[in-house]
């Protein structure tokens, strides 16, 4: 007699599983011999299939490209608008900082 929850865990974990297969697309890339051994060296080390080593590359570098648009974005605002440091004294005026 199995577990009474097991069959409900092992049932959510197939639909999980079948649901992310049929969500992903299947692509061609092209890669030099040498980036290719690279890949399948790194997918190795790792313990992952070369699919999943690519993929968690292309969140990495997603994650770092729209970090670097916000923080140029941000740039781009400050340098149109710098701090006014006559405002920032009368907030730092107006702070209360906890007694030592």
């Amino acid at each position: 007699m199995g577990l009474p929850g097991l069959k409900c865990i092992s049932d959510w974990l197939l639909s999980s599983m079948w649901s992310r297969l049929h969500s992903m697309e299947t692509i061609q890339v092209v890669l030099g011999s040498a980036l290719l051994r690279a890949t399948d060296g790194a997918a190795k080390r790792a313990r992952v299939n070369r699919s999943a080593l690519v993929r968690e590359a292309l969140r990495e570098h997603l994650k770092r490209a729209k970090t670097r648009e916000l923080e140029a974005r941000d740039r781009a605002g400050y340098e149109k608008h710098p701090d006014d440091s006559a405002e920032a004294a009368d907030w730092e005026r107006g702070a209360a900082w906890p007694e030592r």
